[in-house]
């Protein structure tokens, strides 16, 4: 089978934690090579993602590395054993894949943590809100361009209804409460929509009010998304220039230590639907 010509976020995580576990145990792409009895050019294509890997390989690979978390590893298994198709190839061949990106990392996420300071997360926005965000994108979006992140970012919601949905944590700031995009009345049903989300036992919405003052990361948005295991988080952030995906243990801890502060700052959740309510009043 030739290599893939552009691998998943979640196949490129299973090849990087292949490698670290090489390293690790301080054994080279060629030696690894001559144990699997396969070309050495096998091995770097396994741990970018380019090429697919079975879950009985990943366990023989663990064990031969000597990693011992075996909750780790049956979790890293069980990522590569997993060849089901998401609803979010459809639009392979219409959208960049770092958008899909999103998507997969979501709908496979144990628990979301999710901080913005302008924009709502685009789990949360109407279509009328979104069609806004996406109508003030530079360079200007064709229409079939812009139609079609419309329908994923619409899609993408559909994680909030799963049988067994992600536990979600939002921390909005009052800026991003208050820029009406598309104008007052698609705000004031915008936020009306954040409210009726928070009504959901697995959603939680916090506000980080003005008066807060300032805080780490005020520039950023930020998903954390919970893997299987800890040593499986991932963190999506996002540019102009598209999303970025991190999971080095030093940046998993940033961010996490990043959201504590947030979460420090900002409005019980009580305390948030009413500021919300009152904001949606004075409207």
């Amino acid at each position: 089978m030739p290599p893939r010509s552009t691998p998943t976020a979640r196949q490129r995580r299973v090849g990087a934690e292949l490698r670290k576990m090489r390293i690790t145990a301080g054994m080279s792409t060629e030696h690894v090579a001559g144990l699997l009895g396969v070309p050495r050019t096998n091995i770097p294509n396994m741990e970018s993602g380019r090429s697919g890997i079975s879950a009985a390989r990943v366990r023989a690979l663990a064990d031969q590395y000597g990693c011992v978390d075996e909750q780790f590893v049956d979790a890293l298994a069980n990522m590569a054993g997993d060849r089901t198709k998401g609803w979010w190839e459809r639009y392979r061949d219409l959208l960049p894949a770092a958008l899909l990106d999103i998507a997969e990392m979501e709908w496979h996420a144990t628990h979301l943590r999710i901080a913005v300071p302008i924009h709502l997360p685009g789990l949360f926005q109407t279509e009328d809100h979104a069609r806004a965000v996406f109508a003030q994108v530079v360079p200007r979006l064709s229409r079939t361009d812009l139609d079609a992140r419309l329908a994923l970012r619409i899609d993408r919601q559909r994680v909030l209804d799963k049988p067994d949905p992600p536990r979600v944590q939002a921390i909005i700031h009052e800026a991003a409460l208050r820029i009406e995009f598309g104008g007052t009345a698609t705000t004031i049903a915008q936020l009306g929509h954040v409210l009726k989300l928070a009504e959901r036992a697995h959603l939680t919405v916090r506000v980080i009010p003005f008066k807060a003052g300032g805080f780490p990361g005020a520039g950023q948005s930020v998903i954390y998304a919970g893997g299987p295991v800890p040593r499986l988080d991932a963190v999506e952030l996002d540019a102009t220039h598209g999303p970025e995906f991190l999971d080095s243990e030093a940046q998993l801890a940033k961010y996490r230590a990043q959201l504590d502060e947030w979460e420090a700052r900002a409005l019980s959740s009580e305390d948030s639907l009413r500021f919300i309510r009152d904001l949606i009043d004075r409207l």
